[in-house]
């Protein structure tokens, strides 16, 4: 989708859905409005990687499933507007390299100076504790040297429940976006010790945004989910 395409639908598309659900929204000045960015946050539902898109105050990029963007007839063509809409990336889940293939997808993103969502805990919380960051988050953030700036949902798994098809009416929606967070001071660790320790860190911001529960390991991923390191 073009920019000015994007403009037009999201000038249409966030006010109906503000209206409709009234999101509590705070710390909009922590997103930088220029420049590559990657805003990572909590996972609840379905419809955050539609929340977060109309409440930040630039365009973000979130991958999605190939397979929602070449559905045919009605139902296929209404997935494919939606997901053009909120500026989403397709990749293809089923390949057998989905995972990097991902992360390349959305370096390109960070080094055209765009933003790029993430879920780090790879799937959606079906228990709604937080779980345990996967490092693709870090790797970004220390591959195309820009900042993370976390981000903690609230109330959009009581708008589109995991299992659901349609969102619902009436669920209030929270959104808090934290201070950013520079990968300048994880350079001199190891490789590995970096990506762990900003991770961390990153999933520490994401809890005290979203007040949830901790989880202490991994979320378990869908039989059919690839690509998990960037949590699409």
């Amino acid at each position: 989708m073009s920019r000015a395409a994007y403009r037009v639908s999201h000038a249409v598309v966030a006010p109906t859905a503000k209206l409709l659900w009234r999101p509590t929204i705070s710390g909009t000045e922590n997103v930088p409005l220029t420049g590559g960015v990657v805003l990572a946050s909590n996972h609840l539902s379905f419809i955050d990687s539609f929340a977060i898109p109309i409440v930040a105050p630039r365009p973000v990029s979130f991958l999605a499933k190939s397979d929602y963007f070449t559905g045919t007839g009605v139902g296929g063509a209404l997935r494919r507007g939606f997901f053009e809409t909120i500026d989403a990336i397709p990749v293809d889940r089923h390949s057998s390299r989905a995972a990097q293939e991902s992360l390349d997808s959305a370096l390109g993103v960070l080094r055209e100076g765009r933003a790029f969502g993430i879920y780090p805990e790879g799937t959606r919380s079906r228990d709604g504790r937080l779980y345990k960051g996967r490092t693709g988050v870090a790797w970004l953030a220390l591959t195309a040297d820009v900042p993370v700036v976390p981000v903690g949902l609230r109330g959009t798994d009581e708008v589109q429940p995991v299992g659901s098809s349609f969102p619902r009416l009436g669920a209030h929606v929270t959104v808090r976006f934290g201070e950013p967070i520079s990968p300048d001071a994880y350079r001199d660790l190891p490789a590995g010790r970096a990506r762990r320790q900003l991770t961390d860190a990153v999933m520490d911001a994401i809890a005290a945004l979203s007040g949830q529960e901790r989880a202490d390991g991994y979320n378990d991923l869908p039989p059919e989910s690839t690509g998990a390191a960037v949590g699409i």
